[in-house]
């Protein structure tokens, strides 16, 4: 069997009656769980918390949305203003989510929250509307197939399952390893589409500390319980840096191992990435400090940060140093008066005069200023 067919069986069982197996210890928010549905709590299988890194105001989607638990968390943080959406393949767990739709609307006073039918490899294509389509014109034959595939790809581009640049957060919780590895590069390039500019990346899942070997790789039960398909530790970073994400890292790692395997240890972590934003590279006047300790850093923008130094910076880089995954590493220093000095092209390293920013701030806010 594919291994689609074989975690769609797993997670079908797992919609009926819980599956112990699929559980890893976690520390959700409480808080969050209260207005829940105890069937959602028990029916859910993840590895983290990505709920943690929503915003008010957010549009969030959630890759294997499964019986909804994160997105009904997550409704409850992005506020009046914010929508949440759920992803997932398989019809029992979708069918689990929304038999609470409506009581959690009136719960949190509107209806933010929605799911659909797809493929997280594959978040252009509704497999409602294919499957809509499969109802009323059968494949019978090679033509056929030519003109269904022809079909699919007119329907990505005219009405996407998720549109290009959409969201603010994509999450997801213990669902990218139980993807085949032919298609996870196509799945990190969908994740890159949907996110605006900007946006940011909290998944949390199953790494390995060594190479699984192909023996393990081909146990379905194993596949399925996130364990034979989980990345290597250097190779999931990596797979976001190729899609074009920047500041990626792993602001979560368990000490422990969830569980070890032939001698592979398998453990949680959640990483966490942010789409370059496309503004201009406008001068305002910014200037940042590097704390320490190390005697230089740099960016995967190429920008470089030796320690105790004024660094003179863009806005767009200074607005994704302030407010982001390197905020509590720099001392960031808006202009205290508002100037624009043209277009920023200032080499890396460039320090910036102190006679330039005197009287500033010296924090992680931007004054609200924008190119």
């Amino acid at each position: 069997m594919s291994v689609e067919t074989v975690v769609q069986e797993r997670y079908a069982e797992g919609a009926q009656s819980r599956q112990e197996a699929l559980c890893c210890p976690v520390d959700y928010d409480q808080s969050l769980l209260a207005l829940l549905p105890q069937e959602i709590i028990d029916k859910d299988y993840g590895c983290g918390d990505p709920s943690r890194y929503v915003r008010e105001g957010d549009v969030v989607l959630d890759l294997g949305s499964g019986g909804g638990k994160i997105c009904y968390m997550a409704a409850q943080l992005v506020g009046e203003q914010g929508r949440v959406i759920g992803v997932d393949m398989t019809d029992d767990m979708l069918a689990l989510a929304r038999k609470y739709q409506q009581p959690m609307a009136e719960k949190l006073g509107g209806d933010r929250v929605e799911f659909r039918k797809g493929y997280i490899q594959d978040l252009a294509l509704s497999l409602d509307a294919l499957e809509q389509r499969l109802s009323t014109q059968a494949v019978s034959s090679a033509a056929d197939l030519q003109s269904l595939e022809a079909w699919k790809q007119q329907q990505r581009e005219a009405s996407p399952l998720i549109a290009d640049a959409s969201v603010n957060l994509v999450i997801s919780n213990c669902v990218l390893n139980l993807v085949e590895k032919k298609h996870r590069q196509q799945m990190i390039e969908e994740i890159f589409r949907v996110i605006a500019p900007g946006g940011r990346v909290a998944i949390s899942d199953i790494v390995a500390d060594e190479e699984i070997p192909e023996h393990l790789q081909n146990d379905p039960n194993l596949w399925s319980g996130c364990i034979s398909g989980a990345f290597l530790e250097q190779e999931f970073l990596q797979a976001f840096l190729d899609a074009g994400f920047i500041g990626v890292a792993y602001d979560k790692w368990d000490q422990q191992a969830w569980q070890v395997v032939e001698g592979i240890e398998f453990r949680s972590v959640t990483l966490i990435a942010t789409k370059p934003a496309h503004t201009q590279l406008f001068d305002g006047g910014d200037a940042v400090i590097y704390k320490g300790p190390y005697q230089s850093v740099h960016d995967d923008l190429g920008n470089v940060y030796p320690r105790g130094q004024r660094i003179a910076v863009s806005r767009r880089t200074f607005e994704l140093l302030a407010d982001g995954p390197y905020a509590g590493d720099f001392v960031c220093i808006s202009s205290s008066t508002a100037v624009n000095n043209g277009c920023f092209n200032a080499a890396p390293g460039t320090l910036r005069g102190v006679q330039e920013t005197k009287g500033s701030l010296h924090g992680g806010a931007t004054d609200g200023a924008c190119c």
